[in-house]
């Protein structure tokens, strides 16, 4: 038999981990949508600050800003989505996907920006209202519009989302739905101040400068936290142990560890088997545990699983255990030179010691085995590294007796 001690189990290839993220299909869907994003946007942010200015709408003109960083969102989703479907090369052996996180960032950090301009020119004009020109109703007319079209956007860009699991469409996506909501405020603005309430439309203003800040610092927190590996909630966490443990042959775990990577998880385990099964046998419950997480678990890319024979999770003095070739030669000691050459010998290295298995091949009689059993026990093992010795022959390609 076989002792596997510890070794990692991930069946992946250095470029099959981002391939679902790479996939042309994936690129092509993206593409799309973004580009309709890109249309409805630079039709918009013409309209609107035209209007605005035209019509004398501060919170009008803030929505086309809103709008033009909008369209600035959808060239950067473009170029990240691009990027991110690269194939994994020497230099990013785990793909490219996290430009998309990255690409989420500079878009939170962009909106905040946006967001606190608005707010500080809103600001300086609710200081001087007298110097406020009324509002033409066209800009009504306008808002209305950017709101039905800011919607329907949103739905599209968000389906289209979901379904490649791509977050900084996701990420555009909301901030098309905060264009929305803040299209709302708008009008609502813009209808106050048609009514005689003409501070109602620079208060319009303030508030979708606020939500506009509001949504960019979520989202460069977000991708912040993403960036430097932070990992799952504690329920999705406490759901994939459960997962693993309760794989046959896993008798506990311990070290489980995940992050996301553009909208996935990636999760590193070491999971503790019986120490005396064979490798072959530890690499197939490893295997068996990496899948139960994947089929149960749709949000996780990959498993990374490392096999123990002991459970190494606290540290422990490193015990000065000699290489196999020198623990055969001290085996053979002890057999005696009139011992015939054993066929192979299995070590287990188990409690800062060496268990030994000695198999000798077919041609062996019981009755020698029996001798140099009885042979060890007569000399008893002097090094303290040496917990134990057992004997073992073969019949025929069969299993050790």
């Amino acid at each position: 038999m076989h002792s596997p001690h510890s070794h990692d189990h991930s069946l992946h290839a250095p470029g099959s981990l981002a391939a679902e993220l790479a996939s042309p299909e994936r690129l092509a869907a993206a593409q799309k949508a973004t580009w309709v994003s890109v249309a409805v946007n630079l039709l918009l942010t013409v309209v609107q600050l035209i209007i605005g200015w035209l019509a004398h709408s501060q919170s009008l003109i803030a929505h086309g800003l809103h709008s033009f960083s909008d369209l600035l969102s959808d060239f950067l989703v473009l170029w990240a989505n691009r990027q991110g479907a690269h194939p994994a090369d020497a230099a990013h052996p785990y793909g490219h996907a996290r430009i998309e996180t990255a690409a989420t960032l500079v878009l939170g950090v962009s909106l905040a920006i946006v967001g606190g301009g608005i707010l500080l020119a809103a600001g300086q004009q609710l200081q001087r209202m007298d110097e406020v020109p009324p509002i033409d109703p066209l800009a009504l007319w306008i808002a209305l519009l950017t709101l039905f079209a800011k919607e329907g956007l949103f739905h599209y860009l968000k389906a289209v989302a979901e379904r490649l699991h791509s977050s900084v469409m996701m990420a555009n996506a909301w901030h098309t739905r905060a264009d929305a909501a803040s299209a709302l405020v708008v009008a609502v603005g813009i209808g106050g101040s048609l009514l005689g309430w003409r501070f109602l439309d620079l208060l319009a203003a303030v508030l979708v400068g606020f939500m506009i800040l509001k949504m960019g610092l979520e989202f460069a927190w977000e991708a912040l936290r993403e960036l430097v590996d932070t990992g799952l909630a504690e329920e999705e966490v406490a759901a994939i142990r459960s997962t693993l443990a309760e794989t046959q042959g896993v008798v506990d775990l311990h070290e489980l560890r995940t992050r996301r990577m553009a909208g996935k998880a990636l999760v590193d385990a070491h999971i503790r088997v019986d120490p005396r099964i064979s490798v072959s046998e530890g690499h197939r419950i490893a295997e068996m545990a990496r899948q139960r997480v994947l089929k149960t678990h749709p949000a996780v890319l990959d498993v990374l699983v490392h096999v123990d024979a002991e459970d190494d999770s606290q540290p422990q003095p490193r015990a000065e255990l000699p290489e196999r070739e020198a623990i055969e030669t001290h085996l053979r000691e002890l057999l005696g030179e009139d011992a015939p050459p054993f066929e192979r010998c299995v070590l287990h290295y188990l409690g800062q010691q060496v268990e030994a298995e000695i198999i000798f091949p077919d041609s062996v009689d019981a009755q020698t085995l029996a001798r140099l059993q009885a042979a060890l026990q007569r000399r008893q093992p002097s090094a303290a590294w040496l917990r134990s010795i057992t004997v073992h022959g073969r019949v025929g390609n069969g299993a050790p007796l």
